[in-house]
């Protein structure tokens, strides 16, 4: 149980500190969506879309479905009431990384490039989706707060 606890203090920023004076260092997102700015869908039909992220050099996060139970997961989201509904979302398989500082351990996650698979089912029209993607992004010493980042995605039902 130590040292899982020891993992979770650990973790974020290699070429920019994460923390000065106690606090968040302000710096450039640890993750960033790539793309597609727009898709047309078929209306009222599921349809798979590629979205595409990127983490910061020297970053990483946790996979959609981490080895411990306490580790913060990687998630998409769509919110309600925006005219496209998330019928699923397939995240892709991590890889396993080891802290320096505990070789024991071994955590599942993202890091450089990475898409996740949205099936999308659009009602018809044009609509402004500012889905959500949910991380914690960590380096080989501490992590960051968790954050949600907006993926702003225009979704035309046709």
């Amino acid at each position: 149980m130590m040292a899982a606890v020891c993992v979770v203090g650990m973790v974020a920023g290699a070429q920019t500190p994460l923390w000065q004076d106690g606090k968040p260092a302000a710096k450039a997102e640890a993750v960033k969506y790539l793309y597609p700015e727009q898709v047309t869908l078929q209306a009222g039909k599921a349809t798979a879309v590629q979205l595409h992220f990127r983490i910061a050099p020297g970053l990483h996060i946790n996979s959609h479905a981490p080895k411990e139970q306490f580790l913060i997961p990687t998630t998409f989201s769509v919110p309600e009431g925006t005219g496209v509904k998330l019928e699923s979302a397939a995240y892709p398989e991590g890889h396993p990384y080891t802290l320096p500082a505990d070789p024991d351990t071994k955590l599942d996650v993202f890091s450089g490039e990475f898409a996740i698979e949205a099936r999308l089912t659009a009602s018809p029209g044009d609509h402004l989706v500012e889905a959500k993607l949910r991380y914690q992004a960590c380096d080989e010493t501490q992590c960051m707060p968790p954050k949600t980042i907006t993926v702003a995605i225009d979704v035309v039902g046709r």
